[in-house]
């Protein structure tokens, strides 16, 4: 497999507070990879440096071989990165098929709308209900499939998705991050971060583990299922 995305020893910082220490890994094209770690270990911060929101102050990112530390947010997502935000980032005031209009502002979105706009709503058939209802008054679950679609009008390479299950009721979860499965069979790139460490090892390829800015473990899903400090630390064993 083709390695898409590649981080090289990226120091961020908030100000003078150090965020993440040298953070390298990489996803190979056509896989699920997961960053795990509980809340503050970096992993909301890793995919915002990716996306180009924060800057690192040494380390690079290289994309389909490219660097791209310095490429402004919009290019990044013009060559087919596309972030899911924690908190969703979807626009309330406007209606669901408003808000996926709106995601269609790069050329690659508009001029294949239609079709991904049937792709989209043959993962999510609620969405197609609710077209000309106001996304803000959507259940927390309609609104994480609202903002995954959005991601997906995009048509990206990678898709990045922050924390997809939280606030969702135990089933929703369960679905949401099945669905990552079913887009990589799709042919999408899935770069996942996600406090649930059970459920990303179900669907993940690899996983990488995040303490306080730092990777400490790195393996197959299966492998770190088996660790006995994942086990301790994450799943409760």
């Amino acid at each position: 497999m083709a390695e898409l995305l590649k981080v090289e020893n990226i120091e961020v910082f908030y100000g003078e507070f150090q965020a993440l220490y040298g953070v390298s890994f990489h996803v190979d094209e056509g896989e699920i990879v997961a960053l795990l770690g509980a809340n503050g270990a970096g992993k909301t911060t890793t995919l915002k440096t990716i996306s180009g929101l924060l800057r690192p102050r040494s380390g690079r990112i290289l994309y389909e071989g490219r660097d791209i530390t310095h490429t402004p947010p919009h290019k990044r997502v013009e060559a087919g990165i596309a972030h899911v935000p924690e908190g969703r980032g979807i626009f309330p005031w406007l209606t669901v098929m408003e808000n996926l209009k709106a995601a269609a502002y790069v050329k690659r979105a508009r001029e294949r709308f239609e079709e991904t706009l049937e792709f989209v709503f043959s993962l999510f058939p609620i969405l197609k209900e609710r077209r000309d209802q106001q996304a803000g008054t959507l259940s927390g679950g309609e609104q994480q499939m609202l903002a995954i679609a959005r991601a997906l009008i995009l048509r990206p390479r990678l898709l990045m998705l922050d924390e997809p299950s939280l606030g969702l009721a135990p089933k929703l979860a369960y679905n949401v991050i099945m669905l990552t499965k079913q887009l990589r069979d799709e042919g999408y790139t899935i770069l996942l971060v996600e406090q649930n460490v059970r459920l990303s090892l179900k669907v993940a390829d690899r996983a990488y583990v995040l303490e306080t800015g730092r990777i400490v473990k790195e393996g197959s899903s299966a492998e770190l299922e088996r660790d006995p400090m994942i086990r301790a630390a994450y799943l409760g064993m």
